[in-house]
């Protein structure tokens, strides 16, 4: 396995730096660096691109996160907070919707819709007045309770210049003890109405017939367990729809490239066999990494997790384990289909022995040496039908013309 797996390593950095078999001088491998890192940052700008082609869960399902906001908040005057909400987040999304599914894949959710139809009328004219009156109300409470903290805090002092006699005009405060008194209790009767206003606002914001509305949306349980389905379903496909598209775009590519590159070595143009086998490693590169990724999130990873989650209950690190033993398993598999189908010896030996080249590792040899000397890869096979040596992975015997198919299967 390590050898084979190191015989690719070598033919792999061997055709990327070699035109021809000969080696690529400085300049040229720096340019073909450059197109690397171009073509690369292009492929992951439209795997990106693609990738947000179908719409994921939050946009499928927009009212999802704060619809579940809503029913997970403990707090007494939710309900105020979600209408103060809808008024200052306020946006027309009606006409997005129509728009967006032209262009893009998957559904809206009509629920979604619905919640945002019925949360934009919220935002009417007597509801925004009535918002706006509980904010002056409030910025004037905040302004009065910070006077009053400024009024104790100079009231112990003032008692005590009161208690020893000190005249008014020797007193370090701006307000004598009486004064302050008197202002603590006025702010405090004041802070109380602007409360109760506040209060009575409040009622009037979530009796309107348009909040009212909204409020008995957001409570409709049915509603919420159809939305909450169909996001959770969204969130568990969407990876797998995301590595679909991905895979979409790079397999015509990787296709293209393949063909290229097979064609310019039947036609031995040197130049174009290196740019198409750059350009072939630098698809993969990106499959094969989105691949590993999608082993994380996906699918796949969910099957995995729910069969050692009841199997093994909370001994979930066993995961870890599969996927350790699943990954290299996967690599020498990539590794054995490119020996097969791009980095074959068979394919290109015709042409390495034409050019007194080891049908192994491509290494210049002697005419008549049977072993390679940098490899140790022995070049000759026996005929089966005139018993002379011939050379491997050739088609037809060199001495009698025979079909070597045989000798190839093995």
């Amino acid at each position: 396995m390590f050898a084979r797996i190191n015989r690719f390593f070598r033919q792999f950095f061997h055709r990327s730096r070699t035109i021809n078999n000969e080696p690529l001088n400085r300049v040229s491998l720096i340019v073909i660096v450059l197109i690397d890192i171009f073509i690369l940052s292009n492929v992951f700008s439209g795997l990106d691109d693609i990738s947000r082609w179908h719409f994921s869960p939050t946009e499928a399902y927009p009212c999802y996160s704060q619809w579940q906001n809503y029913r997970n908040e403990t707090k007494k005057n939710k309900d105020f907070e979600i209408i103060k909400l809808a008024l200052t987040q306020q946006k027309d999304n009606l006409s997005f919707p129509q728009q967006a599914q032209q262009s893009r894949l998957g559904k809206l959710s009509e629920i979604c819709l619905s919640f945002d139809g019925i949360k934009n009328k919220v935002a009417n004219t007597e509801n925004k007045k009535i918002l706006e009156n509980i904010t002056s109300n409030q910025s004037k409470i905040s302004n009065l309770e910070q006077a009053n903290r400024t009024i104790r805090n100079q009231y112990d002092s003032s008692l005590l210049e009161k208690i020893a006699g000190q005249p008014r005009n020797q007193s370090i405060n701006t307000v004598g003890a009486e004064k302050a008194k008197q202002d603590l209790d006025k702010n405090t009767r004041n802070i109380a109405t602007l409360n109760q206003e506040n209060s009575n606002f409040q009622n009037q914001l979530l009796t309107n017939p348009d909040s009212y509305t909204f409020l008995v949306f957001l409570k409709d349980n049915d509603k919420f367990t159809v939305v909450e389905k169909g996001y959770n379903q969204a969130a568990f496909w969407y990876p797998s729809i995301q590595l679909a598209l991905q895979s979409f775009f790079l397999l015509p590519l990787i296709i293209v490239a393949l063909l290229v590159d097979k064609f310019a070595q039947r036609r031995r143009y040197g130049l174009v066999s290196l740019i198409s086998w750059h350009l072939l490693v630098i698809f993969f590169i990106p499959l094969i990494l989105k691949i590993f990724e999608f082993l994380q999130i996906g699918i796949i990873f969910k099957f995995i997790f729910d069969i050692v989650s009841n199997i093994l209950g909370g001994l979930l690190f066993l995961v870890n384990y599969i996927y350790i033993l699943l990954i290299p398993l996967i690599g020498f598999g990539i590794i054995k289909l490119a020996q097969k189908f791009v980095l074959n010896p068979k394919s290109q030996a015709s042409n390495r022995i034409q050019k007194s080249r080891c049908v192994n590792c491509a290494k210049k040899i002697r005419h008549n040496d049977a072993y390679c000397p940098h490899c140790g890869y022995y070049q000759y096979v026996e005929c089966p039908n005139c018993h002379s040596m011939t050379y491997k992975h050739l088609s037809y015997c060199k001495e009698c013309g025979y079909s070597q198919e045989s000798n190839n299967s093995d």
